[in-house]
């Protein structure tokens, strides 16, 4: 695989992510009663450890979105 073709993958996953997070994100700050409702039908738990829970994943999600996809992507772009 050649360095055009890798930083053009890295870059569509980038986007991609990056757009499911932003999606997550505002779902989370503009329905946050209907997420609960959803979930809360899937797995009980009280609000007090639920909102914990979501904005942990969240964040978690951050972290693998910045280490593995736009760290290489940034990378990439640098060394091509």
């Amino acid at each position: 695989m050649d360095m055009t073709k890798l930083t053009d993958f890295f870059m569509w996953c980038s986007i991609i992510n990056g757009g499911l997070m932003i999606y997550w994100f505002l779902i989370c700050m503009l329905a946050p009663d209907l997420i609960y409702k959803l979930q809360n039908r899937f797995f009980p738990m009280p609000r007090e450890v639920f909102v914990p829970v979501l904005y942990g994943f969240l964040g978690l999600f951050k972290i693998f979105f910045l280490v593995f996809n736009l760290v290489p992507y940034l990378a990439l772009l640098i060394i091509g």
